[in-house]
């Protein structure tokens, strides 16, 4: 991530990088970029100058400048406009953090198309919470699940889990939910929250969360759209063979951090492996780091999942160019055993011949110490280490 920053920083006047709130993109860009001088909008009386006044704004704040959650002021987009096409030549002159993706992206497409680079920040990573001090073993994985990957909780580990993202929640919904939507109730909305986590890796089914909480789908569909733009939630969209053929309709829905899930679960480390719930926790977790790894190293590849209407299903999907498949299931088990893969061999003949797909492999992710090949299309794959599975270089 820090060298694809640079680099990109170094060829286009401005760089955006998205994420959720706490995931260190302020921490990271005053690191790489010490010399930009650096503003922040979540104070509301420059967030008010940059939307007010945003020519006085940038003659206060000139470039090379950082300005962080720049959503606060949509506004400033145009000056930056002005600003970038005075001197289009100089390379990194606006780097803009937000952690609100849809206001962010309607500015920048109206206003900066052709003139940025976006990227987004996941949270840390499996080799990340290595460096933080994690040990693979079996004892620490419902640990590491519980405290999730937000960069502070690793960063100082005395930090309680639960009292952290019981303040995440309360400073979200008083401070980014209400810049996008309009919530009348906080209870139903933190009842909607718990909602959604019981039905994490499922299919989406707004009728039934619109049941459980007593609100209508309309409200449901806003407040959805609104943890996407705070980069809260995933929806994974289905496999299609071919444009406007898709298997299933619905995506499915994913917690972007499995601590934020555990939480709003009310699942603690010791609870993990008895409850119901572990395996729903356990996939999520593998969509997150299938969604980081390939976001930094194989962005040309694209997620989703497999399901159509004989009930033949693959947790996740890995397309490729050149027509290369990857199937995967999330397992929370030890061990791969052959049975185990019969779903997935029924997906990948699927392919192989009604789509005319011959490169697929199968793999199973579970908590396996390493990641192991099984026969000619067949893998084992350690949920800690699933760049194993994804292709090598061409």
């Amino acid at each position: 991530m820090e060298d694809r920053l640079r680099r990109l920083a170094a060829a286009f006047p401005v760089l955006i990088l998205t994420g959720a709130r706490q995931t260190g993109k302020t921490a990271l860009l005053k690191r790489l970029f010490p010399d930009h001088h650096y503003v922040s909008l979540d104070l509301q009386l420059l967030a008010e100058q940059a939307e007010e006044a945003p020519a006085s704004f940038l003659q206060d704040h000139p470039a090379p400048l950082v300005i962080d959650e720049v959503q606060y002021a949509p506004g400033l987009f145009r000056h930056l406009k002005v600003a970038v096409d005075g001197a289009r030549s100089r390379r990194g002159q606006f780097i803009l953090t937000g952690s609100q993706k849809f206001p962010l992206m309607r500015g920048v497409s109206d206003s900066l198309a052709g003139r940025c680079a976006v990227l987004e920040l996941p949270g840390l990573c499996v080799d990340e919470m290595r460096h933080a001090g994690w040990r693979q073993e079996p004892a620490a994985t419902g640990e590491m699940l519980v405290r999730g990957s937000f960069p502070e909780l690793w960063a100082d580990q005395t930090i309680p889990a639960r009292e952290f993202y019981q303040s995440y929640v309360s400073t979200y919904l008083e401070r980014d939910l209400r810049q996008i939507v309009n919530v009348g109730s906080l209870r139903d909305f933190e009842r909607f929250l718990r909602a959604c986590a019981v039905r994490a890796g499922q299919l989406l089914n707004k009728s039934g969360i619109a049941r459980d909480v007593g609100i209508s789908q309309t409200t449901v569909g806003q407040w959805l759209s609104a943890l996407e733009a705070g980069n809260q939630v995933t929806l994974l969209e289905p496999f299609f063979a071919n444009v406007g053929k898709r298997l299933v309709k619905s995506p499915k829905l994913y917690f972007n951090d499995t601590g934020l899930l555990c939480f709003l679960l009310g699942i603690g480390a010791d609870d993990l492996g008895r409850s119901p719930l572990t395996g729903p926790i356990w996939e999520n977790f593998v969509c997150a780091e299938l969604r980081t790894r390939l976001q930094l190293t194989r962005p040309e590849w694209s997620l989703w999942f497999y399901r159509d209407q004989q009930n033949r299903e693959a947790d996740f999907l890995i397309q490729g160019p050149y027509e290369r498949i990857r199937l995967l299931d999330a397992k929370w088990a030890e061990t791969a055993r052959g049975g185990a893969f019969a779903a997935l061999d029924a997906v990948a003949s699927v392919l192989r011949n009604a789509s005319g797909i011959s490169d697929v492999d199968v793999g199973l992710v579970g908590r396996m110490a390493a990641t192991r090949r099984l026969g000619a299309s067949r893998t084992a794959v350690s949920g800690f280490r699933v760049a194993d599975f994804l292709p090598a270089d061409d």
